[in-house]
């Protein structure tokens, strides 16, 4: 609402840092990192309204996690996500907020993911019937009611195909 939250990112290295901005009065706080996730690249970030969550993502060494972490402004905390039924280590994966979970899929050679609940603290897949094909860095919007993911990079190339995953059906 009134902050820009940053998480993560490369600079030589990957960084387990991040800020809070405030625009108006022109001033960076940085974010603690106890209980933060480790440093990454390639992981998405939603807001849910109260709460950035932070997924996935590559390690320095190349491989991909299959954990997150919740951080509050409002405490300046975060907590881990849980593993028991997340989606899966992945990078270069989308991810949006539906008002009342976060939905992952996708990135490199995957076509899965998964529904992550704040109020249960939980996940639960996402339907793989009719899912386009695996992609990464793929385009992702909220339509108020589907996640339509569009483009990206598939195995052979650029992809100009997708899909929508309606999270109610």
């Amino acid at each position: 609402g009134s902050q820009v939250l940053i998480w993560g990112g490369f600079g030589g290295n990957h960084f387990r840092s991040g800020g809070r901005y405030d625009p108006a009065a022109n001033l960076w706080t940085p974010i603690p990192v106890s209980g933060a996730p480790t440093g990454r690249i390639y992981q998405t970030a939603v807001w849910t309204g109260s709460e950035m969550i932070v997924f996935g993502g590559m390690s320095s060494v190349g491989t991909p996690y299959d954990d997150g972490s919740r951080y509050d402004p409002a405490t300046d905390t975060w907590q881990l996500l849980p593993a028991l039924g997340s989606p899966g280590a992945r990078q270069s994966h989308v991810a949006v907020w539906t008002g009342t979970q976060m939905v992952v899929w996708g990135g490199r050679a995957d076509a899965s993911g998964g529904r992550y609940d704040p109020a249960t603290d939980s996940w639960s897949p996402t339907s793989t019937s009719n899912a386009p094909q695996p992609r990464a860095n793929a385009s992702v919007v909220w339509t108020g009611t589907q996640m339509f993911v569009w483009g990206g990079e598939g195995n052979t190339g650029l992809l100009n195909s997708g899909g929508r995953y309606d999270p109610a059906s």
